[in-house]
């Protein structure tokens, strides 16, 4: 199950969060959205209680995409202490997107020391 957060509780859920979270941008009318769901909710079953997965209805949350300046849907950006770590836009499909997850986990499980500046990670462009 996915935590549905909006402009209301973003500060409490994700930027104050203990753990990082992986934030969902995505709208109704989106199909690649719902196309990536399932593969978002093996990412947070794989990842236990290390990273929390929450969604942001974009449509509704014109604020937060303006904020994160979302350029298309779904992104997804993974947020550690308030602070961007990763960002993943442009990927076309399951594979693009499950390769990101990948390298999210594995360069998210080494724990670098602190990151100096988020990582974008544009799958569509590899």
């Amino acid at each position: 199950m996915v935590l549905s957060v909006s402009e209301r509780t973003f500060t409490q859920e994700v930027l104050e969060s203990p753990i990082p979270v992986l934030v969902n941008f995505e709208a109704p009318w989106c199909g690649l959205c719902r196309i990536i769901h399932p593969l978002l909710l093996q990412f947070q079953t794989q990842c236990g209680d290390q990273i929390k997965l929450v969604g942001v209805n974009a449509d509704q949350n014109f604020k937060l995409s303006t904020t994160y300046r979302l350029k298309s849907l779904p992104t997804l950006l993974l947020i550690e202490n308030g602070t961007i770590q990763y960002r993943l836009e442009g990927f076309r499909g399951r594979d693009d997107l499950r390769l990101a997850l990948e390298e999210i986990k594995l360069n998210y499980n080494k724990r670098y020391s602190p990151y100096s500046s988020a990582k974008t990670v544009d799958v569509g462009r590899r």
